[in-house]
């Protein structure tokens, strides 16, 4: 979503507000009362980096600890290959004006970026030489749709969802990684006005082989809609986080395991307001429950698992058999904890969301992902990166 230019103004406003993170910030303890399994995970060192851009990064890929892609405004993405030490900042020729909204990247040479935008500014496109040419996949040609987010089982296969049109929502999704089809009549009916938010690239996710997770708002009601066989079949379930608006609800999801969950979101028009906007789910996506509230005010955008990814190679079969050797696994993701972060800070927690430690100083910063627990990334306006290290 984010279709407003007023929106948009005000959301930027309130972004270019808070402070900039200083080199080597430790994160304080909010309470007195650490539990005994705190001192593992205290402190995640916080490194700025140089982008070689001041456009505004909107999503972050690492493929592993060294190669990492991320993506904005102004038809810009930028990659390093040593882990952050130095950038590579790129325009795609023919998307300068366009919004990079979210990047999966494979390798060092392969990787997609979505463009979000009404109508036939919503657009995927694929490098396989490292960004020296893109080749656009996807353009749509609905005047009524939004494609907010996409993410991937393999690096062939994925899913990108959209904001709904006339109680349907036009999801599509690649089995070959060349094309693109439309499943969005085997998704659940929309409500009035239910979209996703293209803040982060993290609107959707995957896990496994088959599981994917979208996260929607704009509605009477915030939700999840879930699918448990690479989007054949879909159910939708409520979160109990802050919605009812048309800017409010669900922003960004993620997925531990096949069962493990946590949510984050809020109200857009509310930066000031402390609330509920994180919930965790224990069964796979159908109930969600919420947690204690973050130390930083108004919407999370973006929240990340610390974990070690598994890397999405170019071999599809090889990928297919880790994805399902993932599928079943009670804890895929070696820790509990979790980053989120929004225009008005950044928090991070050691087991989903019951205690929460704010990272001081960090504002502005719109999503974070992770390769490994001492290799994350946060970006946000201005460019900014910050690499943060548990």
């Amino acid at each position: 979503m984010f279709r407003s230019p007023l929106l948009i103004i005000a959301l930027i406003a309130v972004a270019g507000s808070g402070q900039s993170a200083s080199s080597q910030i430790s994160a304080a303890s909010q309470s007195a009362d650490r539990p005994s399994w705190h001192d593992r995970f205290q402190s995640p060192t916080l490194t700025p980096q140089t982008s070689g851009t001041t456009n505004r990064l909107q999503a972050i890929s690492p493929v592993s600890t060294e190669v990492v892609w991320a993506s904005g405004v102004g038809g810009t993405y930028v990659k390093t290959t040593n882990g952050g030490a130095t950038w590579k900042v790129g325009v795609v020729r023919g998307a300068e004006t366009l919004q990079f909204r979210d990047v999966q990247g494979v390798s060092e040479s392969v990787a997609y970026l979505l463009s979000a935008g009404t109508g036939t500014d919503s657009r995927i496109y694929k490098t396989e030489d490292g960004g020296d040419s893109w080749t656009l996949q996807f353009q749509n040609q609905d005047p009524n749709a939004f494609y907010d987010c996409f993410a991937f089982w393999t690096p062939k296969r994925g899913i990108t969802t959209s904001d709904s049109v006339n109680g349907r929502f036009p999801v599509i999704r690649t089995l070959n990684g060349r094309t693109w089809e439309d499943i969005g009549d085997r998704l659940p009916t929309a409500l009035p006005g239910e979209a996703s938010f293209a803040a982060s690239g993290t609107c959707v996710a995957t896990q496994g082989s088959r599981r994917a997770w979208i996260g929607t708002g704009g509605s009477v009601m915030g939700r999840i809609l879930a699918t448990t066989d690479g989007g054949n079949k879909w159910a939708a379930y409520p979160t109990p986080i802050v919605q009812g608006t048309s800017t409010s609800g669900v922003i960004s999801v993620d997925f531990r395991d096949a069962k493990h969950g946590i949510l984050g979101g809020g109200e857009l028009l509310a930066p000031t307001a402390f609330a509920d906007t994180v919930a965790r789910s224990r069964d796979g996506g159908k109930t969600w429950l919420l947690v204690s509230r973050t130390p930083f005010p108004g919407a999370i955008y973006g929240l990340s698992y610390v974990r070690e990814i598994r890397r999405l190679d170019d071999s599809n079969d090889a990928e297919e058999k880790v994805a399902e050797a993932d599928e079943d696994r009670d804890d895929a993701s070696p820790t509990r904890s979790v980053v989120a972060t929004g225009p008005s800070g950044a928090a991070w927690s050691p087991d989903e969301g019951d205690t929460w430690f704010l990272l001081p100083g960090v504002a502005n910063y719109w999503a974070v992902a992770f390769a490994s627990p001492d290799a994350g990334w946060l970006v946000g306006t201005g460019g900014r990166i910050l690499k943060i290290s548990f």
